[in-house]
């Protein structure tokens, strides 16, 4: 419905689903070709008329409205017709780590889409385009709560049959059958040859639904256009019921043309009551060469073996003026430093590649990088590319950061992407280590990544702190590294709070160069708290005097967590390496 309605002159910036309200005569001509082709199922216009979608447009307040006027519109449309309408409700579009840190209850989304439907006059429910099992088993049960209608559950999974959290779309169904979803298919994501694919995968215990796309799409002047033919969409539909499909019908792209043409070729057709199932034949992903790429002895290894571990952090440098950030990471080694944390842009400030400069520390000086990868600037294929891109470098250290928004920066034009956020990055990456993308494709070598998090000790609510890096740990974090403390109690209390996740944390030390800075960082740099104690002991300390007694305060600081951690982490202040040379020889000689 979406791509038709766009296809037919809807700009891309309207509410399509409101389009019930304000245009029902276009809707309801949709409606009317559609089974005039010969569909015996329609679906209603509301796949994301979800209070989570529709507070896009301002209309969170109108899902009541909405959904039932357009179950209403597609039954009369159907009057007199033998034509079924389903109630069409796809995901939130939100996470659950993303629900839960804006106080959105999901449960109470799907039960006011879905009892807005039946109410319009829907009579089953199609869960559509859903790929995390966790949210469609929530809205099935939500589903199963309000009414006792007929479900339909479908993923959007790649052709290899697993979805992003690895689950085999198989074994998906199983549970969700248990559960009571009375058919069970796969539409989106896939053209009609991949989704034969899928298909051959699947057994014939389920009553089958697949609706592929038409094909891949065109991108031109703002719209996806699709190029499939009707009739080879109509042979490729009889090889999906060869395999055992039994709703079968289109997804983006296909239009009335298609549906005629399906109808027809699919016609003379009985359902397939047994077949052979495909079994992927590919070896589960192999660790072997990930380890040959991945040389680098893990941090975390030498903790473990109760080694001090060093880690300095010395930020890209802004122009393509490289040799004194060279330098200034072989001066930090050689004071003791283990690893180089490079940040990935922070604050939205330009800066030359992480992953290049982490490269050219690595193979030129052999010298251990550790990278923080932000959500900010690239989407998920993005990121995983670049994930891939630092396994088949060698490097395993990464620190996935939400990142600061791109508008604080010196380019606030830039867009912000925030596909995922850094919990979902996690997931993301602890996924590839198993040797599967996030589309649930194998990778064929599993990754070896060390997979930190942050954690802000300095935060006004520490328990919502504590609860945030639980969700981490739970994604799969391995350490956490955090935001520079000042304050020597601090560091009692977060190993009080954070012992019982048993992960190694690295306290973020920063040394001070003068009473301004001290200034300037508690005031203008979010996440960063210097206590009224320590501003009155630097101010008025400026130049050498106040570079001396800030790397005092500092070493104060190491001491401390030295007590408490095997770690630190070490923050070198606007490329000042000098100053955290003389703090690493500090750490390293106690």
């Amino acid at each position: 419905m979406g791509t038709l309605l766009l296809e037919r002159g809807v700009p891309l910036e309207r509410c399509l689903e409101e389009l019930c309200l304000s245009e029902p005569d276009r809707i309801r001509t949709a409606h009317e070709q559609y089974a005039g082709a010969g569909a015996r199922v329609i679906e209603t216009n509301t796949f994301g008329a979800n209070a989570v979608r529709l507070a896009r447009f301002g209309l969170e307040n109108q899902v009541g409205e909405i959904n039932r006027a357009a179950a209403q519109l597609a039954r009369t449309a159907m009057k007199g017709k033998d034509v079924a309408v389903a109630g069409s409700i796809g995901p939130l579009g939100i996470s659950a780590d993303e629900a839960s840190a804006r106080g959105i209850d999901r449960a109470h989304c799907f039960r006011e889409h879905i009892t807005a439907l039946l109410d319009g006059g829907a009579e089953l429910i199609f869960f559509e385009t859903f790929m995390d099992f966790e949210e469609l088993a929530l809205a099935l049960r939500v589903k199963n709560e309000v009414s006792d209608a007929l479900a339909i559950c479908s993923f959007a999974c790649a052709a290899e049959g697993r979805l992003p959290t690895g689950t085999p779309i198989v074994e998906a169904f199983g549970k969700l059958q248990q559960s009571g979803a009375k058919i069970l298919g796969v539409n989106c994501m896939n053209g009609p040859r991949a989704m034969v694919q899928l298909l051959e995968r699947v057994p014939v215990d389920y009553l089958l639904a697949a609706y592929p796309n038409a094909g891949y799409p065109k991108y031109h002047e703002g719209r996806f256009i699709y190029h499939t033919a009707p009739d080879y969409f109509a042979q490729a539909a009889r090889e999906m019921v060869a395999q055992g499909a039994r709703l079968v019908g289109g997804c983006c792209g296909t239009n009335p043309a298609h549906i005629r043409a399906i109808a027809s070729a699919i016609a003379d057709l009985q359902p397939v009551k047994s077949k052979t199932v495909r079994i992927a034949t590919e070896p589960l992903p192999s660790r072997s060469r990930a380890q040959e790429l991945a040389g680098e002895e893990s941090l975390l290894d030498r903790i473990g073996r109760g080694q001090r571990v060093i880690i300095c952090e010395l930020d890209p440098p802004k122009t393509l003026v490289l040799e004194k950030f060279f330098a200034g990471a072989q001066a930090l080694v050689k004071a003791g430093c283990d690893a180089i944390t490079l940040a990935d842009n922070s604050l939205a400030i330009l800066r030359v590649s992480n992953l290049a400069m982490g490269a050219m520390l690595k193979e030129r000086f052999g010298i251990t990088p550790l990278l923080h990868l932000s959500c900010r600037d690239r989407n998920v294929l993005g990121l995983q590319s670049e994930l891939l891109g630092m396994a088949a470098l060698g490097m395993r250290h990464v620190l996935p950061l939400t990142g600061d928004p791109s508008r604080v920066g010196d380019h606030p034009g830039a867009a912000s992407v925030y596909d995922v956020n850094s919990v979902e990055l996690i997931s993301i990456i602890k996924r590839l280590n198993e040797g599967f993308s996030h589309a649930g494709k194998s990778i064929k070598s599993a990754t070896r990544f060390v997979v930190g998090c942050t954690y802000n000790p300095n935060a006004r609510n520490p328990d919502a702190q504590v609860s945030r890096l639980e969700r981490k740990v739970a994604a799969g974090a391995q350490y956490a590294m955090t935001q520079p403390v000042f304050d020597v109690r601090l560091i009692k209390e977060t190993k009080r709070r954070t012992a019982h996740l048993n992960i190694p944390i690295f306290v973020g030390v920063w040394p001070l160069l003068s009473g301004r800075q001290a200034e300037f960082l508690h005031n203008e740099v979010p996440g960063i708290v210097v206590p009224d104690a320590v501003r009155a002991e630097m101010m008025g300390s400026e130049g050498a005097k106040g570079r001396a007694r800030g790397v005092e305060l500092a070493k104060e600081i190491v001491r401390a967590i030295f007590s408490e951690y095997g770690g630190v982490y070490l923050i070198t202040p606007f490329l000042q390496y000098e100053t955290t040379v003389e703090l690493a020889e500090f750490a390293r000689s106690l």
